[in-house]
C-alpha cells in the first residue's frame, strides 16, 4: 500500500477545507490530538497575540479563514484549536517541523532548474498524508503535500501557474501578532508569479518565520526567501545550494533563532556534498537528500521507533523549465517515484 493518498478536491474555500478536514479527521482524533506537539501548542491557548492573528486572517484573507472553518468542521474540532494548530510555529518556536531543500539553478531557456525537497514530519503521520490536487473556487489551482489538520502551503507545492514552492521551518526566537506564517504560505499559492509572492511576503505583517524556495516555469530565477517578524530577505540562488531550516542569509544573522543539531548537521553535510561536485549540474540532489552518512543526524531521516524524531515522509523533485514544471514524488529513499505529473506552459501562463 502506498504511504501517500492522492486527493482531488474542489469547491468553495469552505468546501475545500471541509474535504481536507474529513481526510485527516480519523488520524487527528486517534493520534495527533494526543501527540506532544499538539499538546505543546494547545498550552498556548491564552497567548495574547492570537486575537490579532485571528483578526488579520479574517479581514485580509477571508477565503483562507473560510478554509480554516471548513477544516475545523471536517475534523469535528473547535475552530479555535484548529486555528491555533495552524499558528504552531508562530507562537511556539519549538514546533517540530524540519525539511531540507536542494536548489540547482539552470539557465532558462536552456537548462532547467532543479529544486528537490525532503518533507520531514511526525512519523506517526506516515500513511496519513496526501498529495492533493486542489481547485478552489475563486483561487488558483495547485498540487500540494498535505498534513492532517493543516492548511496547504507550508510543505511543497506547484501551482497551475507553474509556481514552485518549498518551505522550511525556522525556529525564530520571537514572534509577533501578525499573519500566521502558514496563512502566508497558503497565500503564495494564489500568487500570479514570483514577484507577486515577494511583494506579498515583504508587505505582510508577519507573525513568525519561514524559508521559501521559489521558482516558476519560464522564469530565470530561483529565489531563497527567509523571513521573520522583523525582516524579509530575498536572495537569488546563483549556484547549487541547500537549506536545512535555519536562517543562513547574511542579513539575517542578527535574528534570534534556535538551530537544532539536526538542522546544523544537515546543512553542513549537504554543502559538503555540493562542494565536491565539479559543477552545479553534476550535483546529485537525490544523493544529498537520501544521504545517511551521519548515522545519528542524517539528512534522510528514518527513525520509526522514536516518536521524538522526525521522519522523511516524502521527497519531491521539481524540474522547472521554460515550458513546464515536471514533478516526481518519492515515498522512500532509493525508490522510484510513486507519483509524476507535469504542469505545462499553457497552464502556467
Amino acid at each position: 500500500m502506498p504511504d501517500l493518498a492522492a486527493l482531488d478536491i474542489s469547491g468553495s474555500p469552505y468546501e475545500v477545507g471541509l474535504q481536507l478536514g474529513r481526510f485527516g479527521a480519523r488520524i487527528t482524533h486517534d493520534y495527533l490530538r494526543h501527540s506532544p506537539a499538539w499538546l505543546g501548542v494547545m498550552a498556548h491557548r491564552a497567548d495574547p497575540k492570537l486575537e490579532e492573528m485571528r483578526r488579520l486572517t479574517q479581514t485580509r484573507y477571508a477565503a483562507y479563514w473560510q478554509e480554516l472553518q471548513g477544516l475545523a468542521d471536517g475534523l469535528d474540532l473547535p475552530f479555535d484549536d484548529v486555528f491555533l494548530w495552524n499558528c504552531r510555529g508562530d507562537i511556539w518556536a519549538l514546533a517540530p517541523d524540519g525539511c531540507t531543500t536542494v536548489q540547482i539553478p539552470g539557465d532558462i531557456p536552456g537548462a532547467a532548474h532543479l529544486i528537490a525537497h525532503n518533507e520531514d514530519g511526525d512519523p506517526g503521520l506516515r500513511s496519513h498524508c496526501a498529495i492533493a490536487r486542489i481547485a478552489p473556487g475563486g483561487g488558483a489551482g495547485f498540487r500540494s503535500f498535505i498534513y492532517p489538520a493543516s492548511l496547504p502551503g507550508h510543505t511543497f507545492a506547484v501551482t497551475d501557474r507553474g509556481l514552485v514552492q518549498t518551505v522550511n521551518n525556522i525556529r525564530a526566537g520571537a514572534g509577533a501578532a501578525g499573519l500566521p506564517r502558514m496563512v502566508l504560505g497558503r497565500a503564495v499559492l494564489d500568487c500570479q508569479d514570483i514577484d507577486d509572492a515577494i511583494a506579498l511576503l515583504k508587505a505582510a505583517p508577519r507573525a513568525g518565520a519561514f524559508h521559501f524556495t521559489l521558482a516558476q516555469a519560464g522564469d530565470p530565477r530561483i529565489l531563497s526567501i527567509e523571513f521573520t517578524h522583523n525582516q524579509c530577505s530575498v536572495a537569488g540562488v546563483t549556484g547549487a545550494d541547500c537549506h536545512a531550516n535555519h536562517l543562513v542569509h547574511p542579513r539575517m544573522t542578527g535574528e534570534a533563532q534556535t538551530i537544532t543539531a539536526s538542522s546544523q548537521a544537515r546543512q553542513r553535510r549537504a554543502r559538503e556534498m555540493i562542494a565536491k561536485a565539479s559543477t552545479g549540474r553534476e550535483v546529485d540532489a537525490l544523493a544529498i537528500l537520501w544521504d545517511q552518512a551521519n548515522s545519528t543526524l542524517p539528512i534522510y531521516r528514518a527513525q520509526p521507533d522514536d516518536p521524538d524524531q522526525e521522519n522523511t515522509l516524502a521527497t519531491a523533485e521539481f524540474v522547472v523549465a521554460e515550458d513546464a514544471v515536471d514533478c516526481r514524488i518519492h515515498e522512500r529513499d532509493g525508490s522510484a517515484p510513486v507519483m509524476t505529473f507535469r504542469v505545462p506552459a499553457a497552464a502556467a501562463a
